[in-house]
């Protein structure tokens, strides 16, 4: 599971595989020039890391995804809550709000996650 922590470079080359794969390498050479300002061989060293975690894979010169996205965010938002919340969801929740006040459809969405999440429990 700790396969699944990205430190922010690894994270920032993630992004930009899971938008563009399956992509060859070559492409994602330029790719990462462009978006990330990256040389070469910053981008071959972080690939070979992303590769040896098991998010990735390099087969004939073509980059492709073995661990999704959505899958990554669920692991690192879990780890934050528990790291610097003690687990608690509504303490995340009200610091992550701070003083910011919601929308009306940001409350609705959020009471709808909720009673979907009671539903299927």
């Amino acid at each position: 599971m700790d396969d699944l922590l990205l430190c922010e470079s690894e994270y920032r080359l993630m992004e930009v595989i899971w938008k563009y794969a399956p992509v060859e390498s070559g492409k994602l050479v330029g790719i990462c020039e462009r978006e990330l300002n990256w040389k070469k061989s910053t981008m071959y060293t972080i690939l070979r890391k992303l590769i040896s975690k098991g998010m990735i894979r390099n087969d004939d010169s073509v980059v492709s995804v073995l661990i999704p996205k959505d899958r990554v965010q669920r692991f690192e938002s879990k780890r934050v809550v528990k790291r610097s919340f003690g687990g608690s969801l509504p303490s995340f929740i009200t610091a992550f709000l701070g003083d910011r006040t919601l929308s009306e459809e940001e409350a609705d969405e959020l009471v709808e996650l909720i009673d979907r999440f009671r539903e299927e429990n």
